[in-house]
């Protein structure tokens, strides 16, 4: 396997593998390195298996005395996924910790650094497929009213609300879209989906290429910085608008709208598949244009739907007693 180190953006990512003994942070580093330049995965995927795995190799490190891969044992990622469910991890949590490690392990047999997998007998937690949250058509109005239509942030943030509901974006995909990919004559815009994925093609509602043509003949220009490049959205440092930032005011306007229910950003992206099911609109489309690979993730709102039927008949029907 040799000493490889994978790119390390992260301090804390840093300081965790150069915690671990030597022989497990050189597991850790080698298949940093293998699945950012062998899978293509994005930097964000890369650091997200390796703080699963040094969360775990951490865990045998220093509960089960173990300082080499080869001598890690099924039971010990058992009582290491014991601990995270006694401290109230969710199920979703733990199946994606348990996802990384697998891969990891595979990997680790591949060259040969050990010769079982140790988490080949381990099944993850079965998951409850919950309803995601959806905001009501007035609730998205009130929503998308709240900013001020008379200060840069204020529009710079009705725009990217608008945007998200309209097109169904995740906030990844909102604070990464670039003038390039926007094209408001044709209403459309390009989400990119990094090297492993493919690219889509979404529409862009009038509202939003409204909302959107006002930031950016108004607004953006207040933004921009000697340094600022072809983002969209850019906070008052004239940066790429953070994730953190959105889900910031996100709240602020839920509140400022009196809305009771906890909103988050993927909120949007829920209630834009829910409304337009709601409304008719075909599933497959639906799929495409939220970006799923498979129609069964899609299929989610349809239980959402049904549960408004069921809700509608009971309060309207005539018989409903």
């Amino acid at each position: 396997m040799g000493s490889l180190k994978s790119k390390r953006w992260s301090d804390s990512i840093d300081r965790a593998i150069d915690s671990l003994p030597p022989a497990l942070a050189d597991g850790v580093d080698a298949f940093g390195v293998f699945i950012e330049l062998e899978k293509g995965h994005s930097r964000h995927t890369v650091e997200g298996y390796q703080r699963d795995i040094c969360q775990c190799a951490q865990f045998v490190a220093t509960k089960c005395k173990r300082q080499i891969w080869e001598s890690v044992k099924g039971e010990d990622i058992s009582a290491w996924l014991q601990s995270l469910d006694d401290e109230d991890y969710s199920a979703a949590s733990l199946a994606r910790k348990l996802s990384a490690l697998k891969h990891c392990a595979r990997f680790l047999v591949a060259e040969k650094v050990i010769r079982d997998d140790f988490t080949e007998l381990l099944s993850a937690p079965k998951l409850a497929r919950h309803l995601p949250d959806t905001l009501s058509p007035e609730e998205v109005d009130a929503l998308l009213e709240a900013p001020s239509r008379h200060s840069a942030q204020g529009l710079r943030d009705r725009a990217f609300l608008e945007l998200m509901y309209s097109s169904g974006l995740r906030v990844s995909e909102l604070c990464a879209l670039t003038l390039q990919n926007l094209d408001l004559e044709e209403g459309f815009l390009r989400v990119e989906a990094g090297k492993r994925g493919k690219d889509r093609l979404t529409p862009v509602g009038g509202r939003a290429i409204e909302a959107i043509k006002a930031y950016l003949h108004t607004a953006r220009p207040q933004l921009v910085r000697p340094k600022t490049g072809s983002v969209v959205f850019l906070s008052n440092r004239g940066t790429a608008l953070s994730r953190k930032t959105v889900w910031h005011w996100i709240k602020k306007y839920a509140q400022v709208a009196g809305i009771e229910k906890s909103v988050k950003p993927h909120g949007l992206r829920h209630s834009f598949a829910t409304h337009l099911l709601s409304n008719g609109a075909d599933l497959r489309a639906i799929q495409e244009m939220l970006g799923h690979a498979d129609i069964g993730t899609t299929e989610i709102y349809t239980k959402v739907d049904r549960k408004q039927l069921i809700s509608a008949h009971k309060r309207f029907h005539p018989r409903k007693a």
